[in-house]
């Protein structure tokens, strides 16, 4: 689950009710059973999943496989039907929902209308965005549509700077969104969505660390949240992203003078106890690592949610876990637990 800012706290524990709550403690407990008994034992629905918008993005980051227009699987818009569809099916258990996993979400015609849906089933939302599309209309509609927290990516604060990273980016846009959203907050006299700037802090840009956090203020962002780069490659890191501020890097040279991973890869993962990923078309992953949709557990096209989350193919993988989490693929550039650092 992602970290909670005490001027949301409230708004998160709004959306609990007897059955959501009865649900955390059995997969809790469940996940905590299956550590003493090393074993996979699964109780409980989900309390978070990620659904996917699109696959589309208006930039070309390099790291990323949607800006790189280097997937494997099949990119397209998640459709409302089939949404509405699975949230009727799940809606009762589940407590948190994100509206992203690849690609810019604002570029799906439905989203905002996807967003009022699980609103409306008191589902605390989530989305995160470049901001390039935070037109004033998209602004008023976002506030309107109940969305509860709203991610703002921003990678610098020069146009030079934030470029690098984002590449086809445009700062103004961003900051011009931000405000658009400040403002209809405010028009509105709503309390959501909570904002935040997340800074992707990688070499070229963690000179503005401080500048970042003096802009949010300005604009009246509520928080500056800052994150780890994933690098594929980084025994190499062709692009040079690694920070020289240990602090905010992923990695670390061992005794060989060879780059690896910080993050000790214990033979379990609370994200499969508690959380998943769906892609735009109705594919079930294991969580946000699986990017390209390789480690497939299920499709909603043809099961339900409850048949996906209790089947062989999840069972299996669950034991895997357990068994030797650092021969999974996905798991071997994992930053759980290292990942962000909140300012």
């Amino acid at each position: 689950m992602p970290q909670f800012n005490k001027n949301d706290t409230f708004n998160i524990l709004s959306k609990l009710t007897v059955t959501r709550v009865w649900n955390g403690l059995k997969v809790l407990a469940s996940f905590y059973v299956s550590k003493l008994t090393n074993k996979p034992v699964q109780w409980g629905m989900p309390v978070s999943i990620s659904f996917e918008p699109t696959t589309s993005c208006n930039l070309r980051c390099p790291e990323c496989p949607s800006g790189l227009r280097a997937f494997s699987r099949p990119i397209g818009m998640l459709q409302k039907d089939f949404f509405t569809q699975t949230i009727d099916d799940i809606h009762q258990h589940l407590l948190y929902l994100i509206f992203y996993f690849q690609g810019e979400p604002y570029l799906n015609p439905d989203f905002l209308k996807m967003v009022t849906y699980a609103s409306s089933k008191k589902i605390y939302t989530a989305t995160s965005t470049n901001a390039h599309y935070l037109t004033d209309e998209n602004a008023r509609k976002t506030v309107e549509s109940g969305l509860d927290r709203l991610i703002i990516s921003i990678d610098g604060t020069t146009q030079d700077v934030y470029k690098q990273y984002r590449v086809g980016g445009n700062l103004d846009k961003v900051m011009e969104g931000a405000k658009n959203i400040v403002k209809w907050r405010k028009e509105l006299k709503s309390k959501t969505p909570f904002i935040f700037f997340q800074f992707l802090v990688v070499k070229h840009n963690e000179h503005q660390i401080e500048e970042i956090k003096q802009l949010a203020k300005e604009i009246g962002v509520d928080e500056v949240r800052f994150k780890t780069a994933q690098v594929y490659d980084y025994e190499h890191d062709p692009n040079q992203l690694i920070p020289s501020i240990d602090k905010f890097s992923r990695y670390k040279k061992n005794k060989e003078g060879v780059t690896i991973p910080k993050n000790k890869l214990a033979n379990r993962c609370w994200k499969l106890w508690h959380a998943n990923v769906i892609t735009w078309d109705g594919l079930v992953v294991p969580c946000c690592f699986d990017k390209d949709a390789t480690h497939q557990l299920g499709n909603l096209k043809t099961q339900s949610f409850k048949e996906i989350w209790q089947n062989d193919n999840y069972k299996q993988f669950r034991a895997e876990i357990m068994k030797s989490r650092k021969n999974i693929d996905i798991c071997s550039n994992c930053s759980e637990g290292t990942s962000v650092w909140r300012d």
